[in-house]
C-alpha cells in the first residue's frame, strides 16, 4: 500500500474516533447516523449539500431538549422556591390564595391559575429589582437548591448526549443558538457554563426593561412590560428578530418547537435537518408525550416529523447515558 494510501486511511480513522469520542453518550442507532451523515454531508466542500461556514445556524429549545422539564421546568421550580423564600418578608401575601398555594406546595391550586398566575408568581420574582441582582438570586439558587429525584444541582442536569452534539456541531463550524420558552435572563446565568454557549446565543421569553440613571451609574431595571413569550409561532419571530436569518437545523422536544423546525425546514438554500427528543425513558429520565407532566405536550411533531423526515430521538434506545455521571449520577 502506498504511503499516501496509509496517510489517508490514518486520517480517517482518526477522524472517526474523533467522532465516536465526541458522539460517546449516543448509541450507534439511525438517530446517530442520521445527525453524522448531515453534518459530514454539510462541511464537505465538494457536496452538493455543502453549507458555506456562515449559513451554519441551528437552533435548540432548552427545556425537554438540553435539559428536563418535568415533573416542572427548573424556572418554574426557581419561581416556586422564590416565593417561599421571600414570603417572610411580605406578610401580606398570606392573604394571597395562590401564593398560599405556592408555599404550601398545592400544584393543582397553582396549575388551576393558568397563564394569569403563572404572570403573576413571575412579576413578583423576576421584575423590580436590577438584572444583576436578578442574576445573583438565580445563581444563588442554583448553588443552593437541587432536583428532588436525582439530587443534583440543576445546572448538571444537562443533557450529556446534548452537550456532546452541541460540541461536534461547534467543532463542525456551527454555531449553536438557544430559542426556548424560557426566560432569557434566566438562562443567560447558566448557558455558557452548561452549554458553552455565550449569553448573546440565548433567545427566550422576555420582557421590555428599563434603563435608569442613578447617583452609582447607570443600570437595567427588570420590568413585566411589553412581554413576549418565545414559544410555538412566536419562535420564529424571535429568530428572525434576533439572528437575521433562518437556521439549517433545529432541535426540540415538544409542539411548542414545531414552528421552529417548520421554519427551519423551509430554508430553500440548503439541506436542513430537524430533530425531536422523544421522553421515552421513565427510570433515567421521565416517559410523556401526549400527557405531560408539566409542558412539553409532543403529538403534532411527532405526525410531521415522519411526513418531513425529521430524526426523532427515543431517549431509551438513542442514548448510552442521560446525565454526565460525574456531574450527576444517576440514581433513577
Amino acid at each position: 500500500m502506498k504511503k499516501t494510501t496509509l496517510n489517508l486511511a490514518l486520517l480517517l480513522a482518526l477522524s472517526w474516533s474523533a467522532h465516536a469520542e465526541t458522539l460517546s453518550s449516543w448509541n450507534d442507532t439511525p438517530a446517530r447516523q442520521a445527525i453524522e451523515t448531515w453534518v459530514q454531508n454539510a462541511v464537505k466542500p465538494n457536496s452538493p449539500t455543502w453549507i458555506p461556514p456562515e449559513q451554519r445556524y441551528v437552533v435548540f429549545d432548552n427545556d425537554g431538549t438540553l435539559w428536563p422539564e418535568a415533573p416542572l421546568t427548573f424556572q418554574l421550580q426557581f419561581v416556586i422556591d422564590e416565593i417561599a423564600r421571600l414570603a417572610p418578608e411580605h406578610p401580606e401575601w398570606k392573604q394571597d390564595p395562590l401564593i398560599n398555594a405556592v408555599i404550601n406546595k398545592d400544584m393543582k391550586t397553582v396549575a388551576a391559575g393558568g397563564e394569569k398566575g403563572i404572570i403573576k408568581l413571575l412579576t413578583l420574582t423576576h421584575s423590580d429589582m436590577t438584572t444583576e441582582a436578578f442574576n445573583q438570586r438565580v445563581a444563588t439558587w442554583l448553588e443552593t437548591h437541587q432536583d428532588k429525584r436525582f439530587g443534583c444541582r440543576y445546572d448538571s442536569m444537562g443533557y450529556q448526549p446534548m452537550r456532546q452534539l452541541l460540541d461536534y456541531l461547534r467543532e463542525n463550524g456551527f454555531k449553536t443558538w438557544i430559542v426556548s420558552g424560557g426566560g432569557i435572563d434566566f438562562m443567560r446565568v447558566m448557558s455558557k457554563k452548561m452549554y458553552d454557549i455565550p449569553p448573546d446565543q440565548v433567545i427566550g421569553s422576555f420582557a421590555l426593561n428599563e434603563f435608569e440613571l442613578t447617583d452609582d451609574g447607570t443600570q437595567i431595571r427588570k420590568t413585566m412590560q411589553g412581554a413576549f413569550k418565545d414559544d410555538a409561532a412566536n419562535k420564529p419571530v424571535a429568530i428572525h428578530l434576533f439572528i437575521g436569518q433562518r437556521p439549517v437545523g433545529a432541535f426540540g422536544n415538544s409542539d411548542g418547537d414545531l414552528q421552529m423546525l417548520q421554519y427551519t425546514a423551509g430554508n430553500q438554500a440548503y439541506k436542513t435537518f430537524g430533530l425531536i427528543v422523544h421522553h421515552t425513558d421513565a427510570k433515567r429520565e421521565y416517559a410523556y408525550d401526549s400527557h405531560p407532566p408539566a409542558s412539553g405536550k409532543l403529538i403534532e411533531g411527532l405526525k410531521e416529523a415522519r411526513a418531513k423526515g425529521w430524526t426523532v430521538v427515543d431517549m431509551q434506545h438513542d442514548w448510552k447515558t442521560v446525565f454526565d455521571p460525574e456531574l450527576c449520577p444517576a440514581k433513577g
